[in-house]
């Protein structure tokens, strides 16, 4: 007989076999992975927003707008999945295919990066 990991309950099995159920092994996985769980999900959800908030003030594929915009949208600048430096030392900020440039005194140029030219 064997203790199970999350719950003590006995149980009949392998020699290796660590959780008496599904359940029990599920359980425990996320009680071990609920502070990182919670920190990736609170993440994707800011670049999310800021993807959305880059579609809406940028619905033609190119637009010019001043930071103040992004920061009333609550747009956070802090939070990017890639930057795309050009060969002159550009850097575009990018939330997934929606990005920008500084293009100075506060104002940002948007772009969309065709995606269908990435590699997967």
């Amino acid at each position: 007989m064997q203790k199970c990991l999350n719950c003590n309950e006995e149980f009949i099995g392998r020699s290796d076999k660590k959780y008496c159920s599904d359940q029990c092994r599920s359980e425990a996985y996320n009680k071990k992975n609920v502070k990182s769980s919670k920190y990736m999900r609170d993440v994707h959800k800011i670049l999310q927003r800021n993807r959305q908030i880059l579609m809406k003030l940028n619905p033609s594929g190119k637009a010019r707008v001043h930071r103040d915009q992004l920061n009333k949208h609550g747009y956070r600048f802090d939070f990017f999945t890639n930057i795309y430096t050009t060969r002159a030392g550009k850097e575009y900020y990018f939330c997934y295919e929606h990005g920008y440039i500084q293009t100075g005194d506060d104002f940002f140029t948007l772009v969309v990066r065709d995606v269908e030219k990435l590699d997967p």
